[in-house]
């Protein structure tokens, strides 16, 4: 039986949202892993682009459609903090990352960051990409049944060290084995239903793993405050904002534990979705093959990238297709409406992006691959601002979207050039929704080596 969130205020002309709780304790959890569009779609039918349910633990307003969405991503009336959205999924894994911060504090972070993030560090990101990617996938077996997502997610995390870190350079093969499990756990407990340190819970595990990571990176940040390299990590100990900001260890740190999950993670996913639709359209596989090798070269630098165009539409596909952050969270920090209806102060709100871009109303055939969307001559994505929002919008829009195009990109270069793969029409990836989206078979592909002269 449907139960209205909070009564408007006497007078006020605003609507009531609607919703339900779901299973007792658990509300509307395992559903949501199962099938987070499903479940939206569900809202959508009974109550429209506002209404509420429960999930760990609390009542979250589900904002759905581009109109609902861009009201509460732009926040014009500063009503919904970032933080305290996020803070009660990941905050205690995550905590001062920048999308856990707000106001002032979010906006000297973020001035200081962007130094991180210019373009001439994304040169330089890339040329230390290439000949990473070249030894890793030396390693790669083809084999009948390659499992893509497991080998990718280890691919992106190696290279992340190698980047953000320079390498770890006294470690040993076991603590980074420990450093990848960490992250892991962290990720995981954001939607962990027991949410207290109970030993064998995720979230136990994901306090254990936040432990881990800020001991790893703790050992290494002295000799990273005394040397300023291109890696990452001593670029956020050595950048500052224009008036002389700069973060202090425990920020720098924080960054680290963060950056180091979203580059990773996202990455992962995207790259894991592309692989299956080229497995299973060879002909775009064959069209962005034909794009890499005319480059002439192996090892592409920031500005060749521009020229991989059928490939962009296809990662432009794939983040539609798979958000790999399918949920944005926010808090009302005072009462507000969305869409006319009225949200009390303390509410928790969940932006859905990831439905958004399977409404047939902006994306004629959703669930089809069809990268030519994004065409100049078609851009379903303009149809409306927020109809493709991948990296969110307004002050919190993704700093490193352009890192994560770049580093994508360059490693679909490198997986064209090196081998040809199919996926059976058929397969449907089996995504689990635990935290960040992710096939549980780990994606099984029949992985061949290229026969070819030209890489």
């Amino acid at each position: 039986m449907s139960k209205v969130l909070a009564a408007p205020p006497a007078g006020s002309n605003m609507h009531p949202i609607l919703g339900r709780s779901g299973i007792p304790g658990v509300g509307h959890s395992f559903e949501y892993i199962r099938d987070p569009l499903a479940l939206m779609q569900k809202q959508w039918d009974r109550y429209g682009e506002v209404s509420w349910f429960s999930m760990v633990g609390r009542r979250w307003v589900a904002v759905l459609g581009p109109d609902a969405c861009q009201e509460v991503l732009q926040n014009k009336d500063r009503a919904f903090a970032n933080g305290d959205g996020w803070s009660v999924l990941i905050g205690p894994f995550f905590h001062g990352g920048l999308m856990l911060l707000d106001s002032k504090e979010h906006l000297r972070h973020r001035r200081i960051m962007q130094q991180a993030f210019t373009r001439s560090r994304l040169e330089k990101t890339v040329d230390v990409l290439n000949p990473a990617l070249d030894s890793a996938l030396d390693a790669w077996a083809p084999i009948t049944g390659f499992r893509a997502y497991t080998a990718l997610k280890t691919l992106t995390l190696d290279l992340a060290t190698e980047i953000f870190m320079g390498g770890a350079e006294d470690s040993t093969a076991s603590e980074i084995a420990l450093v990848k499990e960490a992250f892991v756990d962290c990720v995981q407990a954001a939607t962990s239903v027991v949410r207290y340190p109970v030993p064998g819970t995720r979230w136990k595990r994901g306090l254990d793993g936040r432990q881990v990571l800020e001991d790893f990176f703790r050992h290494y940040l002295p000799a990273r405050r005394a040397r300023e390299t291109d890696d990452l990590f001593s670029v956020l100990c050595h950048i500052e904002s224009e008036d002389g900001q700069r973060f202090s260890d425990d920020e720098v740190i924080d960054h680290m534990i963060f950056l180091l999950m979203a580059a990773h993670d996202t990455s992962t996913i995207t790259i894991s979705t592309m692989m299956q639709y080229l497995g299973q359209h060879p002909q775009w596989q064959d069209r962005c093959r034909a794009e890499s090798l005319a480059l002439g070269k192996s090892a592409p630098s920031y500005g060749d990238l521009d020229e991989l165009s059928s490939l962009d539409l296809v990662m432009k596909e794939c983040l539609r297709l798979v958000s790999p952050v399918p949920v944005m969270a926010r808090r009302a920090v005072h009462d507000t409406e969305i869409q006319g209806h009225f949200v009390p102060a303390g509410s928790y709100a969940a932006v859905v992006p990831h439905f958004t871009h399977h409404m047939s109303q902006y994306w004629p055939e959703p669930e089809r691959f069809d990268p030519e969307r994004f065409a100049d001559d078609r851009r379903e994505d303009k149809v409306h601002r927020y109809a493709w929002e991948p990296f969110g919008g307004g002050v919190h829009k993704c700093l490193g979207m352009s890192f994560a195009g770049a580093e994508i990109k360059t490693i679909m270069h490198h997986l064209l050039l090196r081998f040809d793969w199919h996926v059976d029409a058929d397969y449907v990836a089996p995504l689990d929704f635990t935290s960040l989206p992710f096939p549980s078979d780990g994606q099984p592909i029949d992985l061949r080596r290229l026969l070819t002269t030209d890489r």
